[in-house]
């Protein structure tokens, strides 16, 4: 199975450009964690999206990314722990999908994605921006890769802190021969190739 690459040079922003095949738009950000989750360990199947009523069309499936749940984020070349800038851990992905026409030809997933943060000793400050991205595969096809950033302020004499991100809509053409289950739907961080490293490193891949 492939699997988008975490450290592949797209760059941070609210819209990438997207194939006609899968729309994908964003929303305001949301502070605070939500209270319904899809709870996952790293790397782990998340199932499809939640179905808000017993007519909801089939979902995409959700996946966290291998070596991509994870980042550790160091000021410089040192890898002690007072080099430490920030840890965070992808924790749960709260999702929901629909109808999105009344022909039944397109299915709608919104999603969001919810981080614990914690700042390292070498943190300048207490706000930082953390890059996510979600990607679509089909299959082995992997496509519509969308970079978005997640703004994190710690408060003072608090350095852990759990965030969720904007609300993220999909939009899935489907038909009579293939449900939205055909896609699945993947969420991980953007990281350095050196922060790409650490995550394997420690996972032995």
């Amino acid at each position: 199975m492939r699997f988008p690459d975490p450290a592949s040079p797209t760059p941070p922003g609210p819209r990438a450009s997207v194939p006609h095949r899968v729309a994908t738009r964003g929303k305001a950000a949301i502070p605070g964690l939500g209270t319904v989750l899809l709870l996952a360990a790293a790397a782990a199947s998340l199932g499809a999206c939640a179905r808000p009523d017993a007519f909801a069309p089939a979902c995409p499936q959700l996946a966290l990314l291998p070596d991509g749940a994870d980042l550790a984020r160091f000021a410089g070349s040192g890898r002690d722990i007072t080099d430490l800038v920030l840890e965070a851990h992808l924790t749960a992905v709260p999702a929901s999908c629909h109808w999105a026409d009344e022909r039944h030809k397109q299915v709608e997933a919104k999603l969001q994605v919810a981080i614990s943060l914690n700042r390292g000793p070498a943190m300048p400050g207490r706000g930082i921006d953390v890059a996510y991205f979600t990607a679509v595969s089909e299959g082995d096809t992997i496509f519509d890769k969308q970079v978005f950033a997640a703004r994190a302020e710690f408060p003072a004499n608090t350095d852990r802190l759990n965030v969720i991100s904007q609300e993220i809509s999909m939009l899935f053409p489907v038909s009579a021969e293939k449900s939205a289950a055909a896609y699945k739907i993947w969420v991980g961080f953007q990281l350095t190739p050196e922060e790409l490293a650490i995550n394997r490193s420690r996972t032995g891949n």
